[in-house]
């Protein structure tokens, strides 16, 4: 089946082309002007933005967490995905039992995903523990099945002490994958956790309160100077939060340490600490990171224009205000960690990013598109308009106004941290593999369309 987008203004992360775009067979087959579809659809795109399909590289799908469970599972979280633009993940799977192998969280996600998915995916192993098995399962999972991340965490119960990380960081750079990691302090963000609950300081405020921002600073140097003593090795810095983190990573680059990849998420360039200000409200934003400030805002989309930070995620976990985010109520300790986003995303970077001049169009692919595909191994099929690319294809009318509300979101979740924002450009048409699965904000994809990804290597192993 043939489609043409005709007479948009096709966008790539260095330039912007006026012309078509010709699919067929769920491929990108040429870019040009003129092009002809005979037998074929079309669609007009004038005075439209034709994007690649955003990947999302953060996301929680159906993700249990202790005693609550993520309410989007594969199917309602990739529908609400592709409604904002998104037509791949690279999910975060979550802790497995204790001592499990790398694998036994893979094959628990192909069952949660595969069937259900309108959008392609795969999926981040996660380290637990470290032995000689964990390191040679590294290796099977990238070369049997295209795992080529596994994430680490220095906070919660399952984190990886130093001596492992370090471990985990040499093996990577042995095999050419690439290890994310969430930064931040276990020992001192657990001492105040218990400080402010002791004495009665509870409401959703401490939660942020319990989470410094030199908490997060602390970590990303320390993961920074373990991954340098490993020779280098590909490390990326999940959901990067505040100034001093940035602060961290230039100066890590500045003295020519190589191979470090840098993401934040919409939440922390839009909202601060002030969604905390009301004890059941500020119940919404419970996430970790928490919010921080309006200068740490500020911060991060200098980070983004210059280049420091290289991709935006979501970390969408989403769970009901009216009933998981309510055993927060009187205890912040108690609240579950995070918030919906992944249909937000790319709107919420166009409107307030590039409509605001803060980044320009081509930035705006390079951050939701092709950054991420090169840095988790599955560029150029995806995040790019290139012949040879999947015919993933968004088509965003930059005139458009909004408004957004929960309302006119499609995932599970019963509210948006962003209620209310008035919104430019709006999203037309998005295409998965060159079939139409958004039109005009409704969802008319298919069920189970998805297909697993298996990844090659990071472009900080060396291959783009």
């Amino acid at each position: 089946m043939k489609t043409i987008i005709k007479n948009g203004t096709l966008v790539t992360e260095s330039e912007t082309i006026r012309g078509d775009l010709l699919l067929e067979n769920g491929i990108i087959q040429a870019l040009g002007t003129g092009l002809s579809c005979e037998g074929g659809t079309e669609i007009d795109a004038s005075g439209k933005y034709v994007l690649p399909g955003a990947v999302d590289v953060h996301t929680h799908m159906d993700l249990q967490a202790g005693p609550w469970r993520a309410v989007d599972d594969f199917y309602t979280g990739t529908v609400a995905a592709a409604c904002g633009g998104t037509t791949a993940i690279v999910d975060h799977v979550a802790f497995g039992p204790k001592g499990c192998p790398l694998r036994h969280q893979i094959d628990q996600y192909h069952k949660l995903a595969d069937g259900k998915a309108v959008i392609d995916y795969g999926f981040h192993g996660v380290l637990q523990h470290v032995d000689e098995g964990i390191l040679a399962e590294m290796e099977r999972l990238a070369r049997e099945e295209g795992v080529t991340s596994f994430k680490a965490y220095l906070t919660y119960d399952d984190k990886l002490s130093d001596a492992d990380l370090f471990r985990v960081l040499r093996r990577a750079g042995e095999l050419g994958v690439i290890i994310p990691v969430h930064c931040e302090n276990d020992g001192v963000v657990n001492y105040l956790r218990g400080y402010y609950k002791s004495r009665g300081l509870t409401d959703p405020i401490y939660h942020a309160k319990s989470r410094p921002a030199r908490c997060e600073a602390e970590a990303v140097n320390r993961v920074l100077q373990l991954a340098a003593m490993a020779g280098d090795a590909p490390v990326y810095i999940v959901h990067l939060s505040t100034a001093a983190g940035l602060e961290e990573i230039r100066h890590a680059r500045a003295r020519g340490q190589k191979n470090i990849g840098v993401e934040t998420c919409p939440q922390y360039l839009l909202l601060t600490e002030q969604a905390y200000a009301d004890p059941r409200e500020g119940l919404k934003a419970v996430m970790s990171p928490p919010l921080r400030t309006q200068a740490d805002c500020e911060a991060l989309w200098g980070g983004l224009a210059d280049g420091t930070i290289d991709a935006v995620a979501t970390d969408h976990c989403p769970f009901r205000f009216a009933v998981e985010k309510q055993a927060g109520l009187g205890d912040f300790t108690a609240c579950p960690n995070g918030a919906p986003g992944v249909e937000e995303r790319l709107p919420l970077l166009y409107s307030q990013g590039v409509a605001k001049g803060r980044i320009s169009i081509c930035d705006l692919v390079r951050l939701l598109c092709a950054a991420p595909s090169r840095l988790y191994g599955l560029y150029p099929q995806k995040g790019t308009l290139r012949p040879g690319a999947d015919a993933d294809v968004v088509i965003l009318d930059p005139n458009a106004q909004r408004t957004l509300t929960h309302s006119g979101l499609h995932g599970a979740a019963d509210y948006t941290c962003y209620e209310g924002m008035p919104l430019q450009g709006a999203i037309d048409l998005v295409l998965v593999r060159g079939q139409v699965a958004v039109r005009d904000n409704r969802f008319v994809g298919e069920k189970g369309a998805g297909r697993y990804l298996k990844r090659g290597r990071s472009v900080l192993a060396g291959q783009d």
